[in-house]
Parts: C-alpha cells; structure tokens; sequence
C-alpha cells in the first residue's frame, strides 16, 4: 500500500492556482493551501489589517483622518445599495473601452507590420496620446463630445473615450511587436512556399504575437478602470454623477472618510478581478504550448 503523505505530485514551477489545484488530489490540495506560497501572502495581510485596526484604536484616530479596517467593513455593508451601482456604472466604461481598445489597438498593429512605412508614419503619434495626461484632456473630451451628443449618453461616451486613450497603446505597442517577431526562418519559409499576405499573417505573424497580445491585456485592463476613474474625477468635479469616482469625490469633499475606504476597496477589488480574469485567460490560451505558461517535466 502506497503511503498517503508521501504520495503527491509537485506543484510546477510557474503554476496557477487553477492548474495547481487540478496537478492534486484533495488530500495535496489541501496541503498546497497550507503551503508557504498560499499562507505567506494572507499573513502578510491580516496581519497589516491587524497592525492598522490596533493603531486606531490604541492612536484614538479620529475616523474622518483614518477609519480602522472594521468601520471600512461595516461603511461598506451598509453603503453597499449606493456603492455598488456606481461600481457598475464604471464596470460598464471599464468595459466598454477596453473591448474598444482591444479591436483598434490589434487593427493598427495588423495594419503596421502590413507597411513599415505605415508604422513609421504613425506610430509616433500614438506615443504622443498616450503620453499626453490624461486628466488634461479630460475635460476638452467631455465639452466636445457634449455639443455632438446629448443627454446622458455624452456623459458615457467621453469617458469611455478617455478611458480608451490610456487602455489603447500598450495594446497597441505588444501586439505590433509580437508581430515583427516571428521568425525570420519560418518567415523565408512562408515566402519559399508563395504564402500570401493573409496566410502569413494567420499562420505565422498571429500565433507568435499571442503572448505579446495577451501580456498587453493584462497591463490594458488595469489601465482601463483607470482611466474610467481619472475620467468620472474629472466629470465629477463638474457636477456629473457618473460611477464610483464620483462617490469618492463626495464622500472626500463630505469628509466621509469610512465611506470613501469603502469605496476604494471596491474600485481595487474590481482592479485584481480584471487582472485576475486576464491572466486565466492568457494560461488557458498559452498552457499547452508556450514556454510561458506549459509545465516542466523536471
């Protein structure tokens, strides 16, 4: 008879906790959740939660200079029917702007590895936009939109272009790298055999900007909720109620310091989810056959 507490599988080196779990039977799946790599980080959590929440109570901090962990807790509960809608609102910018993102930026980058003097001509420009701040376009958006569009869609609509401006060029930039670096030999190959443009480009150039593409997801998500926020900051600060910057806005300018905590939160929750929701996109596309995500034999 084999012995239980010997018998079990290590864990890749680089594994998900979704590829992790399925390497193990339950017995080592439990073991991996009391492993360092599962325990280190939620003890290094608790105990600054822990540390915070004792410094409040034993500083007598007022809550409108810094609310303990638990009063950020209870605001959160009983704000939730306020809140979450607004998180929804800019969820749905979020979203917008990053599928908005997600199209033009692999278009352009389809387009410039088609004509180098294409990307020469062009892609400065679009360091230019995204360099350019954010929060000082803003509200040139949100004027020139408002007298092409009326009511409340002008209102989505230039944050969701402010929100595509910062989500667009790392989309953009991976993927127009990814596709300039297939390989040269497979490449000669490719034209050895009068493979056109479109064959070359699904074939070849596509499967090997992947991983360029799926890394530029990752970064482009997170940079979408934030330009969603910047933009609700800026709209909110001209009277606009629109998602959950602007319930941080009131509840700073309310000195509703528990109920602005509670609302961070829930924008940075948001933040880990998309990227979370990414990266188990990119392994479930890469797992089987790029050296980034496969497993290794030793």
């Amino acid at each position: 008879m084999q012995n239980p507490l010997t018998n079990f599988t290590a864990v890749p080196d680089g594994a998900s906790p979704a590829e992790a779990a399925a390497t193990f039977p339950m017995g080592s799946r439990l073991r991996w959740l009391l492993s360092a790599d599962v325990l280190a980080p939620i003890v290094v959590g608790v105990g600054v939660l822990v540390l915070w929440e004792v410094g409040v109570r034993l500083t007598n901090t007022p809550p409108y200079i810094l609310p303990g962990p638990l009063l950020v807790l209870q605001t959160l509960v009983s704000e939730w029917g306020t809140l979450f809608p607004s998180l929804m609102i800019t969820l749905q910018i979020t979203l917008v702007a990053f599928v908005a993102a997600v199209v033009t930026g692999l278009a352009i980058a389809i387009l410039f590895t088609q004509s180098k003097w294409i990307e020469r001509s062009f892609f400065p420009y679009a360091v230019i936009l995204q360099t350019t701040p954010i929060v000082a376009i803003a509200p040139l958006i949100i004027l020139w939109v408002r007298q092409l569009v009326q009511g409340q869609q002008a209102t989505f609509i230039s944050l969701t272009i402010c929100a595509w401006i910062v989500a667009f060029f790392p989309i953009l930039s991976n993927t127009t790298l990814g596709l300039n670096s297939a390989d040269h030999n497979l490449l000669n190959l490719f034209q050895l055999y009068k493979a056109n443009r479109w064959q070359t480009l699904r074939y070849l150039r596509l499967p090997s900007a992947l991983p360029y593409f799926l890394g530029g997801l990752r970064i482009s998500g997170g940079l979408a909720l934030i330009g969603a926020v910047v933009a609700e900051f800026v709209a909110g600060t001209g009277g606009t109620r629109s998602g959950i910057a602007y319930q941080i806005l009131i509840s700073s300018f309310n000195l509703q310091i528990p109920r602005m905590f509670a609302a961070l939160l829930m924008t940075t929750g948001l933040g880990v989810a998309i990227f979370v929701a990414l990266t188990l996109l990119s392994d479930l596309l890469l797992r089987d056959w790029h050296e980034s995500a496969i497993k290794r034999e030793n």
